[in-house]
């Protein structure tokens, strides 16, 4: 089961930049994470779900992708994300 449309909003609320803002690497990176997140419990459960497993690596490789773009682009906004939610710990 994927994250609850309450949830979504929430995280869209608390990541986005300015009103109205869905598409930010911020927003996208806390989508991904919440996302990223609930799979790795599926997992934890389900060891041979493989069609899981591979869409959870895609995840991980998008997540990636846009906080290497954060890094490179702006290192003030990238810090600020990685410590609210709780990356690289």
């Amino acid at each position: 089961m994927p994250i609850t449309a309450e949830t979504k909003q929430s995280l869209i609320q608390k990541f986005a930049t300015k009103p109205g803002d869905t598409g930010s690497p911020e927003v996208q990176v806390a989508l991904l994470t919440a996302t990223i997140n609930h799979l790795t419990e599926h997992l934890k459960v389900h060891r041979k779900d493989f069609t899981s497993r591979r869409g959870l690596l895609v995840m991980v490789g998008a997540r990636n992708k846009l906080l290497k773009y954060l890094r490179t682009n702006d290192t003030a906004r990238y810090q600020s994300l990685i410590e609210r939610l709780g990356l690289r710990g």
